[in-house]
């Protein structure tokens, strides 16, 4: 990778999701010798200088002010840097031209993005072109879906060490989770829906689990949108708000990666309630709820979670994978920090760096696909998320 000027360029860094990530940087790899060389970016210098004052930044941190509808300024800020990380969204709305930025300078980009359709328009525009000019694109590098994608991942080499060959289906299940959402997730959704009533071709992308696989059409999988018991867990499940991008991922990940999942691989997600009569009634609460996540006053952008809240948040994840006997190996990956600022802040970040690292080659990809284990071994040095088999 050419020589740059910084290593790292957060862009966004006055929201409310990019100060957490500067001041992940500044915590974490503040002044040492063997820390990435960073910069803030926004539009303003006045906001630049107030959230570096208040996240502790030291006063000659580098701040970049740039013009997002000037695609020639946002090409300058890409050639100063190594990696660009993005926490400007929704992506469908704010980030057509940063993309195109880093795919002609060769930079390096990562992303918030749960917005399959729009991903689905930039793999198209831009893959071959990534690929030539060395820059990897990656999406969705925070909780959609770094602990899906690579959740499943290290399932199977659980599965491949236990049984000797990959689980044909795997189950992701959310045991727990607390946490809340910030007024960026439900603007993404709002631009989705309605992006999906101007163009009905994009419910079809919605709905397809191999949207993301360029034209690889596997087999059909579970929808996950309908409450069951499942008797192995003796708890009712419930269909889970994320499951439509996390799922599309994993897919996409199998699919960059040659099917080492196998080209017949089932996956789906949901979300555990409890046994009895009493999880029914929860399962089929959150059926409702998905038909209007956020309720009536959904929070607006640049809103979250408070820092106790951020604190006190966590996620636990279950992946069961089906071995060909009929024996189930039991999957985890646990996570410290609320799912979608804290600890999200701390995975955008990482991927960040490891894409500093890493020799893989350009395009438009995954976490899983551009870096696999070698991210999985960052967040759990640095992220305090876990990733463990359990039976």
């Amino acid at each position: 990778m050419a020589e740059t000027e910084f290593d790292i360029i957060v862009y966004g860094a006055t929201g409310y999701t990019g100060r957490l990530v500067v001041e992940y940087l500044n915590n974490h790899y503040g002044p040492r010798d063997d820390a990435p060389t960073w910069a803030m970016a926004g539009r303003t210098q006045e906001k630049l200088e107030a959230v570096r004052d208040e996240v502790g930044a030291p006063a000659d941190t580098p701040l970049v002010v740039t013009n997002a509808d000037d695609p020639a300024d946002l090409e300058a800020m890409c050639a100063r840097t190594k990696v660009v990380l993005t926490t400007v969204g929704p992506y469908q709305m704010y980030g057509d031209n940063l993309v195109a930025a880093c795919v002609k300078t060769g930079t390096d980009y990562a992303d918030l993005c749960g917005e399959p359709a729009w991903m689905a328009e930039k793999i198209a525009e831009h893959g071959e072109a990534a690929k030539v000019s060395g820059a990897r694109i990656c999406f969705s590098s925070g909780f959609d879906s770094i602990p899906f994608d690579l959740g499943v991942m290290m399932t199977q080499k659980a599965a491949k060490e236990r049984f000797g060959q990959p689980s044909r289906k795997i189950r992701g299940r959310v045991r727990a989770m607390a946490g809340t959402f910030s007024g960026g997730t439900a603007a993404s959704l709002t631009a989705t829906m309605k992006a999906a009533a101007k163009n009905p071709g994009i419910i079809n992308v919605l709905r397809n689990p191999f949207a993301l696989a360029e034209g690889f059409d596997g087999p059909g999988q579970p929808t996950g949108m309908v409450p069951m018991y499942e008797a192995d867990l003796d708890k009712w499940a419930a269909p889970f708000v994320m499951a439509p991008i996390n799922t599309k991922n994993v897919h996409r990940t199998n699919f960059l990666l040659g099917h080492p999942y196998g080209k017949d691989f089932q996956y789906d997600e949901m979300m555990l309630t409890s046994p009895g009569e009493a999880g029914k009634k929860m399962a089929d609460a959150a059926v409702e709820m998905m038909k209007n996540p956020f309720g009536a006053k959904p929070p607006k952008p640049g809103e979250g979670p408070s820092k106790e809240e951020r604190e006190n948040g966590f996620y636990d994840v279950l992946f069961v994978a089906d071995g060909p006997d009929g024996e189930n190996l039991h999957f985890g990956v646990k996570g410290k920090y609320d799912p979608g600022y804290g600890s999200t802040s701390r995975m955008i970040t990482e991927t960040g760096i490891a894409l500093l690292h890493s020799d893989a080659e350009g395009g438009v990809g995954t976490p899983g696909a551009f870096l696999g284990e070698a991210l999985v071994d960052r967040l759990q040095d640095h992220a305090e998320i876990q990733f463990a088999a359990e039976n």
